[in-house]
Formats: structure tokens, sequence, C-alpha cells
């Protein structure tokens, strides 16, 4: 047994996952730097090295950390929501929350262009590569089943269209500095689902 295996290693390992994960929300890739994460934690400086092999190994678990929580949520709201009509309100914000995070409910650019960076970003770290694959098919899986549960049962190629709508009324939104990227979103998927 390793110290990184007993209750206090797990412990300290989840520390620094989680102060990853919250610096890579608040700062994107560039945000993650051993003593960061590390004053983050409340941990010495050496446990990024002792609990992570490399930084790649370290962002690659915040990724991951980051996308389970989202789809942990996603999947509960899933089960509390009510039978809503094609495109009700409820399923709008879902799947906006599972595309854009639920940081984006607050409006503004900010968390918004930070996920899209993320997103963008990742292939430049082949290390990512598989997780991004997993959490990816993941999410699809789920938003299906939400487009399931609210009586749209719509095929992987209408899903696809409606992601990439979403992604291109963001996207759009801030290359013209839209300071509500979601509502762009939202007016399109509405439009889309109704």
């Amino acid at each position: 047994m390793t110290a990184a295996s007993t209750p206090k290693g797990e412990r300290r390992r989840h520390l620094l996952v989680v102060a990853a994960a919250e610096l890579l929300s608040e700062g994107g890739f560039a945000a993650i730097r051993h003593r960061a994460v590390a004053e983050r934690a409340q941990l010495p400086l050496a446990a990024t090295t002792y609990y992570f092999d490399s930084l790649e190994e370290l962002i690659t678990a915040a990724v991951r950390h980051e996308a389970e929580e989202e789809l942990a949520e996603g999947r509960r709201r899933l089960e509390e929501l009510s039978e809503q009509p094609p495109g009700g309100e409820e399923v709008v914000e879902l799947v906006l929350d599972m595309l854009l995070g639920t940081d984006s409910r607050d409006g503004g650019t900010e968390s918004v262009l930070l996920r899209y960076e993320r997103l963008v970003g990742s292939p430049r770290r082949p290390y990512l590569a598989e997780s991004m694959r997993d959490l990816h098919a993941r999410l699809h899986e789920l938003l299906a089943e939400i487009f399931r549960r609210s009586g749209m049962d719509i095929g992987r190629e209408r899903m696809l269209e409606l992601i990439a709508l979403v992604d291109g009324a963001v996207v759009n939104a801030l290359i013209e500095s839209d300071p509500d990227p979601r509502g762009a979103a939202r007016r399109m998927l509405r439009a889309q689902l109704l």
C-alpha cells in the first residue's frame, strides 16, 4: 500500500483534483500550475508531484472531475424533470446547462468564453484525447435521454445539429461581443424545438 492509497492520501489527492478543477473553470488550462493548485488545496507544493506523475495527469484528472460533476448534476436534474412539452423551458435550460455550464446562467461572456477556450484548446493536448472522447460520448447519451424524456425522440444526427446550432449561436455572440451568449443560444434552441 502506498501513501497515495491511504485514506489521507486519497483525501489529499481529491483536494488537489478539486483545486485544479476550480482553477480550470476560473482561468482555463493556463491557470493549472503546481503552485497554484497546491495553494488552492492548502497543501504543500510537493503534494502535486507526489500524487500526480505530471502536470498533464493533474489536468486530465481536473477535466474528468469537472465533467463528472456536471454529468452527475445533469442526471440528477433529469430525474427531477417533470413532464414537459417538447422544447419546454426546463428542457431548454437543462440542455444549455449541459452544453454551456451552469455558470453561464448568470449571463456575461466570461464563463462561456473560458468553457469554449477549453473545448477548442483540448486538441492541443493529446493526453486529453481519450478522456474528451469518453466524456463527449457520455454527454451525448445524457442529452439524448433528456430529449427522449421530454417527448422528443430525436436521432443522433438531429441532436448533433442542435449542438452545432448552440455552438454556432455562442461563437457568433462572442464574436459580436453580445453580453449574453447563453441568451443567444437559448433563442436559437427554442426556435428549433418549438
